[in-house]
């Protein structure tokens, strides 16, 4: 039986082994799942500590009862285990150690530069494109706003360039002036380059070469008597100044940085930054720490920077709140991963004292929102109890939804939510596994297959039993799960299926339980409200899934029946032209563009589409 004295023998007879190395250690239970991952400058002298079982705190007393096993790898320093550490602790989720909640890339405008009329676009992910790249900003609806501000006041398509290539008249962008319409020659390459720069100028800060550039141009026109024309740069100047003024900053030494709060309070710990680069504003995010018990707030600083920057880029300036513990190696890490210098600043004074406090502030309302949240949750929790009859307020509820076309692509989906609201992490994907298109459609069938797959997980520690499953669904589907219910004898578990009403409308949904008649709620109720909202996102989780499955297999249709198309090129044709469709428009100059694809694999790929 795993007890304390067992985890702490384990790691005795670990130490025995150890040496005087820095390196990577990781705690992991009788499953072979890591518990716990730190880094040492000293293997032996830190891991050592887990043995004193008196001095450690009741939390590190439960992660040594549930050691059975220990990993270690050593490094050459300590910066190169630190940098180790946050990599697996990204990767694997350790229970016990503090993790950045939703950590997420951060989208980019990108100005490309593979083509003699270069396009603007958003991009997320790995930045391999052939271009310039602004960022990062804070949301896709930064950047969209940006976006569209950008191409009014530059007039720079954002068309891909099989699309570009096979114009003939101008689309509705140029009608709508938000292109110049290169496609068609509306403009000529060089007038084009000029707006290429003048955009790359703004990104780059150098916001009032831009406004002169535009207001000696208007006063040129006007002074041609083109008063059409000058208005159409007055019109420019003064989306210029509408972007400037909602995105400019000016504090003094303040170009590019990060601007990073620690707060917490009631139980959470968040992070706000905002991100400011070449003197704009980029906008701000919230983070969420999990697992930060009994964790000072220099370690969970110090989590979040290790984490954080293991992948994003740090500005040149980062300003702190907080002083994170370990701060000096934390700084040489992330030196040396992005290879570039950074100056840390810890509560500034002044006007950057003004921007922390700014932080502090959004910090503060994140975390208030969120208590709010769980606040309503939990009411809204306790009306579903009384409504279904459960002795207890659900802790968990899982929502099931089947998605096919005509049978084919069967899949169903498990969404979860918590007294938290919806837990994204521990939703699932089931491919249904039966053949055969007629099963795909046998939405009972379906509904026994994945709940008895899904049932057959509940004594794992990450598929918890729930306490309320919902089916989207009405008698039948209840009989279904009910069957499978009795077949693996779990008890415990109320099931309820939703369907909609005999016109389908919405607030007019029954409910199906057993031993009881189908029933409906007032129109007005919340639960009935939270419940919709369950069953929707269930149904736009399935509705995307299914779709991603056809998708994927459109593509393994087309292109990987081309001979010598492999994974890593069909990667870089689809990042290229943004769909199998940009594919097969592509002329034979354009494919040859794409890294990887010479003047023979291009000429395969177009006969392929064309010579059929």
């Amino acid at each position: 039986m795993i007890s304390i004295e067992y985890g702490q023998k384990i790691i005795q007879n670990m130490v025995a082994t150890l040496t005087n190395e820095p390196g990577v250690y990781q705690m992991l239970n009788d499953k072979g799942e890591p518990l716990y991952i730190g880094k040492a400058k000293n293997l032996k002298k830190r891991v050592v500590n887990y043995t004193q079982i008196t001095k450690l705190t009741n939390r590190l007393r439960r992660m040594v009862a549930e050691t059975t096993e220990m990993k270690i790898v050593t490094t050459h320093s300590e910066v190169e285990a630190l940098l180790l550490e946050s990599n697996l602790i990204k990767k694997l989720q350790p229970r016990y150690n503090i993790l950045l909640k939703d950590d997420k890339s951060f989208p980019y405008i990108l100005i490309t530069q593979d083509h003699p009329f270069p396009s603007i676009a958003k991009h997320r992910g790995t930045q391999i494109n052939k271009g310039r790249y602004f960022g990062p900003f804070a949301s896709s609806g930064a950047v969209e706003e940006a976006l569209v501000l950008l191409e009014k006041v530059f007039l720079i398509r954002n068309c891909s360039n099989s699309f570009f290539e096979n114009r003939t008249r101008p689309c509705l962008q140029y009608h709508i002036k938000r292109c110049s319409a290169p496609c068609v020659e509306k403009i000529s390459k060089s007038d084009y380059a000029l707006l290429v720069k003048q955009a790359t100028s703004y990104l780059l800060g150098k916001t009032d070469q831009v406004q002169s550039f535009l207001a000696q141009k208007m006063q040129e026109a006007s002074d041609r008597l083109a008063f059409e024309e000058a208005a159409t740069y007055r019109d420019r100047i003064r989306l210029l100044a509408r972007m400037l003024a909602h995105q400019r900053i000016n504090v003094q030494g303040i170009h590019d940085a990060d601007v990073i709060a620690i707060v917490e309070h009631g139980g959470q710990t968040c992070i706000q930054i905002f991100f400011f680069r070449n003197s704009q504003n980029f906008g701000n995010d919230s983070f969420f720490l999990a697992h930060t018990e009994e964790s000072s707030l220099p370690q969970k600083t110090a989590a979040f920077l290790t984490q954080f920057y293991d992948e994003h880029q740090p500005a040149s300036t980062v300003i702190l709140n907080q002083l994170p513990a370990d701060f000096a190696l934390i700084k040489r890490a992330i030196s040396e991963r992005h290879e570039k210098k950074t100056i840390w600043e810890v509560n500034p004074f002044g006007q950057k004292q003004e921007l922390l406090q700014h932080a502090i502030s959004n910090a503060t309302n994140a975390i208030n929102r969120k208590l709010s949240e769980t606040l309503m949750v939990g009411k809204l929790m306790d009306e579903i109890a009384t409504v279904f009859h459960m002795q207890n307020r659900p802790l968990r509820v899982e929502i099931y939804d089947n998605s096919h076309l005509q049978g084919t692509h069967p899949y169903c989906v498990m969404v979860v939510a918590d007294e938290k609201g919806f837990n994204k992490k521990a939703y699932r994907k089931f491919a249904i596994q039966s053949p055969g298109p007629e099963f795909g459609g046998d939405d009972y069938a379906m509904m026994r297959e994945v709940l008895h797959r899904r049932l057959l997980r509940s004594t794992e520690e990450s598929w918890p039993l729930p306490d309320l499953i919902l089916i989207d669904g009405g008698q039948g589907q209840l009989n279904a799960t009910l069957e499978v219910m009795q077949e693996l004898s779990v008890e415990g578990v109320t099931i309820v299926g939703i369907a909609k009403g005999p016109e389908r409308n919405a607030g007019r949904e029954r409910f199906f339980m057993e031993n009881r008649k189908p029933f409906s709620l007032p129109e007005n109720s919340s639960a009935l409200h939270y419940l919709q909202r369950l069953r929707d996102e269930a149904h736009r989780f399935a509705i995307g899934t299914h779709r991603s499955a056809r998708q994927k297999k459109l593509i393994r249709s087309q292109l990987d029946e081309i001979n010598g198309i492999g994974s890593l090129r069909k990667k870089a044709l689809l990042q290229h032209f943004g769909s199998v469709k940009g594919v097969v428009g592509a002329t034979l100059k354009e494919l040859m563009l794409v890294p990887g694809i010479n003047k023979f694999v291009a000429k395969k790929i177009y006969q392929y589409f064309h010579e059929k």
